[in-house]
């Protein structure tokens, strides 16, 4: 039967203690990965009996509300913005996807070994004799005239000269020193693209919207870049939202080939969104394409130009760019 009039569900970001719940609500942690946070189900019925409200929902919600305020600051919304930095797509943005494109795969959302489910023959088929060469990720859309921020150029310049030789450029393993980096980076492997949290994405969008200093500038110091940051930011922040529509498409300058189809508007305050991308193109899958720092790309039918930082969310396992499925592990 369908519950969603009796029973409300809710988030909390920021704590990993999802035992003790209070009486009338279910705690645990989000399956899909810790990053997520806590989610909880109300389902006591003598919160109906204490607490004010039009209808049961109401109520449940204003008694979550009030019970939240003592320990938590109010951030109505907040979840939203969360999972999308963090790299989630819900609802309508995976409708008529296939599960591995929609990375069903690496969120403890299906078993491989067990079913019977809705598209279990597609998904299996997929998972073990197909590629997947398209994906959802998290992609921040900046102006051309903007600084790329450093993991990007980190990730670009290991795509382009390859991992040894871009990590030589990036930490000097040839100056004087090299052995001592070489040996302190033993086993290290970078990934093709910077694996960024999601309070990491949002730090990294404020400083370029010039909602705060960096860490190391003092903002008395530079009030006025920070000010001037911010109208531009506020800038292209409509421009996106208004661009950036579920269905549209993004396309690179370079050869005019569709790379990515929008799947959210983005994250309030912030040019991030989920994008269906083709992982060619994202330097995943093959060889043949490689992601560049210096990309261009268009947004459905504009004709202004924008750059687009891909990055992958915590809970990304290592790829296969063969397959572009998680990569097997083989034991010694």
């Amino acid at each position: 039967a369908d519950k969603t009039e009796e029973i409300t569900s809710h988030a909390v970001y920021g704590t990993l203690n999802a035992e003790g719940a209070p009486p009338g609500y279910i705690a645990g942690m989000d399956p899909r990965h810790p990053s997520l946070g806590m989610r909880i189900l109300s389902v006591g019925e003598d919160i109906l009996n204490t607490t004010e409200g039009e209808s049961e929902r109401a109520k449940r919600q204003q008694h979550f509300e009030t019970l939240m305020n003592n320990f938590f600051p109010s951030a109505p919304g907040t979840y939203a913005v969360l999972r999308k930095l963090a790299g989630i797509a819900e609802g309508t943005e995976i409708a008529s996807k296939t599960a591995l494109e929609c990375n069903q795969d690496f969120l403890n959302a299906i078993s491989f070994s067990k079913g019977c489910y809705l598209g279990q023959e597609l998904t299996a088929r997929s998972q073990f004799t197909g590629v997947v060469r398209k994906r959802i990720v998290p992609v921040m859309i900046i102006d051309t005239e903007m600084e790329v921020p450093k993991p990007w150029v980190m990730a670009s310049m290991i795509q382009e000269l390859g991992t040894e030789e871009g990590m030589d450029k990036i930490f000097g393993l040839s100056d004087e020193d090299g052995e001592k980096k070489k040996l302190a980076l033993t086993g290290y492997i970078p990934p093709p693209l910077p694996k960024i949290s999601a309070p990491g994405a949002g730090s990294i969008v404020s400083m370029m919207m010039g909602s705060v200093a960096a860490p190391d500038q003092n903002p008395q110091d530079g009030s006025e870049e920070l000010n001037k940051l911010r109208v531009q930011g506020e800038k292209l922040q409509i421009e996106i939202a208004e661009l950036a529509q579920p269905g549209t498409s993004i396309i690179d300058k370079k050869d005019s080939r569709t790379i990515g189809k929008i799947l959210s508007t983005p994250a309030p305050g912030t040019t991030v969104l989920l994008a269906q991308m083709r992982l060619d193109r994202l330097g995943l899958l093959g060889s043949e394409h490689k992601w560049s720092r210096t990309n261009k790309i268009l947004i459905g039918d504009s004709n202004k130009e924008y750059r687009f930082l891909p990055f992958l969310p915590l809970w990304w396992p290592d790829i296969d760019p063969a397959t572009g499925k998680e990569k097997e592990v083989v034991g010694e």
